[in-house]
C-alpha cells in the first residue's frame, strides 16, 4: 500500500513539473502636475474666442499610462506554452477606470506560443501602430509622437488575431488582423469598429535597430479609409484622416554608448474623402528625431523635435521638447518635460493629442497660435 501511494505521489509530481504555470499581477501608477498655456477659449454663443488661457492640473499618465493587469503562462511541454494577459488603464488623479471602453481596455488576450514558431494571440490588444513606442525618444508620453497626429498611432484593437515571430538572424515579424464582426468585411455601421490590420518588420543589432510598419484602420460606418469630419463614428467625432486611414512608418534607433539617437517618418493617408472644407486634411506627413543621454545609471536627459505637414490648408506644426527622468529605485522614478508647439497660420495642433477642430471644445490653441507646457511627476511600477 505504501509503495502504491509513493508511486502515485511521484506520478503527480511529474505532472506538476511538466505543466508548471504562473500568474503575475503588475501595474504602474503615474501622476504629476502640468502647466499649459495658449489654450483657446470662448467663441460661439459665449462671445469671441480668446487666446492665451492657461491651466494647472494634476494629471495621470503624462509620462506613461497608469495601468494594472495580470498575465499568466502554462508550460505545456515540448516548447509549447498557453498564455493570457488582462490589462486596463485608470486615472491616478481620480481613481476612475476607462469607462465605456471596458475594464480591460488595453489587453484581454489568450493564446499559444512555441519556442520555434512564435506566439499567436486572440482578443483585444494595443494596436500595431504602437510599435512607434520603441523609436520615440519620449516613448509615447503625452507630449510626443501622438500629439501632432492627434492620437492616430496609439489606439487599441478589438476582435484581434496577432502573430509575433521569433528572431531569425536579427529579424522578426509582427502582424495583427482585427475583424469588423459586421456582415460586411470592412464594416457597415452595424458594429462599433471597422476592420483593422497591420504588419511590421524589425531588424536589431548591437549598433542599430530599424523598423518598417504598415497599418490601416477602417471607418466602422462604411468600411472606408476616411470620412467622418461631420459624422460620429465609434466615438471619433469628425476625425477623418486622424482616425480612419492607412499609416506607413520607417524608423531607426542608433546605439552610441550612453547615447541613443532615434528618428522616423510617418505617412498617414486616407482615401475617398470628398467635399472637405479648407483646413480638413486628408493626408499627413510626420517626422521626428531626438537623442537620449543616459548620463548615469539613474539619470537620463532627452531632447526631441516632432513636425507635421497636413494638406488641404491644414497647415504644419513643430513640437520642441526636452525632459528626463531620475530613477530613485528600480521601481520608482521622477520625470519632467518642457515643450512647445509652434503652429503655422492655418494650424492649431496642441501639446496633447487633442481631437481635430474647435479649440474651445478640445483644448487646442487657436489657429495660428502656439502652446507651451511644463510637467513634473512621479511614477511607480510594481
Amino acid at each position: 500500500m505504501k509503495k502504491a501511494l509513493l508511486a502515485a505521489a511521484l506520478m503527480s509530481a511529474g505532472v506538476v513539473a511538466h505543466a508548471q504555470s504562473s500568474v503575475t499581477l503588475y501595474g504602474r501608477l503615474d501622476a504629476g502636475v502640468a502647466y499649459m498655456n495658449g489654450i483657446g477659449a470662448g467663441g460661439g454663443p459665449n462671445g469671441p474666442a480668446t487666446h492665451g488661457t492657461s491651466q494647472v492640473q494634476l494629471e495621470s499618465g503624462y509620462w506613461g499610462t497608469s495601468l494594472w493587469g495580470m498575465k499568466g503562462v502554462e508550460d505545456l511541454g515540448a516548447g509549447n506554452k498557453a498564455l493570457f494577459q488582462l490589462e486596463g488603464s485608470f486615472s491616478t488623479a481620480t481613481g476612475q477606470g476607462p469607462g465605456g471602453a471596458g475594464l480591460f481596455n488595453r489587453w484581454a488576450t489568450v493564446g499559444m506560443s512555441n519556442d520555434r514558431f512564435g506566439t499567436l494571440l486572440l482578443g483585444r490588444e494595443l494596436f500595431i501602430s504602437n510599435g512607434i513606442w520603441d523609436f520615440d525618444p519620449f516613448g509615447q508620453s503625452n507630449w510626443s509622437s501622438a500629439s501632432l497626429v492627434r492620437g492616430r498611432n496609439w489606439p487599441q484593437s478589438s476582435n484581434n488575431i496577432s502573430y509575433q515571430s521569433p528572431k531569425w538572424n536579427g529579424f522578426d515579424v509582427y502582424g495583427q488582423y482585427s475583424f469588423s464582426n459586421a456582415t460586411s468585411w470592412n464594416g457597415n455601421g452595424t458594429t462599433s469598429t471597422g476592420r483593422q490590420d497591420g504588419i511590421q518588420l524589425t531588424y536589431t543589432s548591437s549598433l542599430f535597430q530599424i523598423r518598417g510598419l504598415y497599418d490601416e484602420i477602417r471607418n466602422p460606418t462604411n468600411g472606408t479609409l476616411g470620412g467622418g469630419y461631420n459624422q460620429i463614428n465609434a466615438g471619433n467625432v469628425g476625425q477623418g484622416v486622424f482616425a480612419y486611414s492607412r499609416d506607413y512608418m520607417a524608423m531607426v534607433n542608433v546605439f552610441l554608448g550612453p547615447f541613443k539617437v532615434q528618428g522616423g517618418y510617418e505617412a498617414v493617408r486616407s482615401s475617398g474623402m470628398t467635399g472637405l472644407a479648407i483646413g480638413q486634411p486628408s493626408t499627413l506627413d510626420h517626422e521626428w528625431g531626438g537623442v537620449t543621454w543616459q548620463a548615469t545609471p539613474a539619470a537620463a536627459l532627452i531632447a526631441a523635435v516632432y513636425h507635421v505637414n497636413a494638406n488641404n490648408g491644414g497647415g504644419n506644426a513643430t513640437l520642441y521638447t526636452i525632459g528626463g527622468s531620475y530613477n530613485l529605485s528600480k521601481r520608482t522614478l521622477l520625470d519632467f518635460q518642457v515643450a512647445t508647439v509652434q503652429n503655422s497660420k492655418s494650424a492649431n495642433f496642441g501639446l496633447n493629442a487633442n481631437n481635430y477642430g474647435d479649440s474651445a471644445a478640445t483644448g487646442n490653441p487657436l489657429i495660428g497660435h502656439s502652446q507651451s507646457g511644463v510637467y513634473a511627476g512621479i511614477q511607480h511600477s510594481f
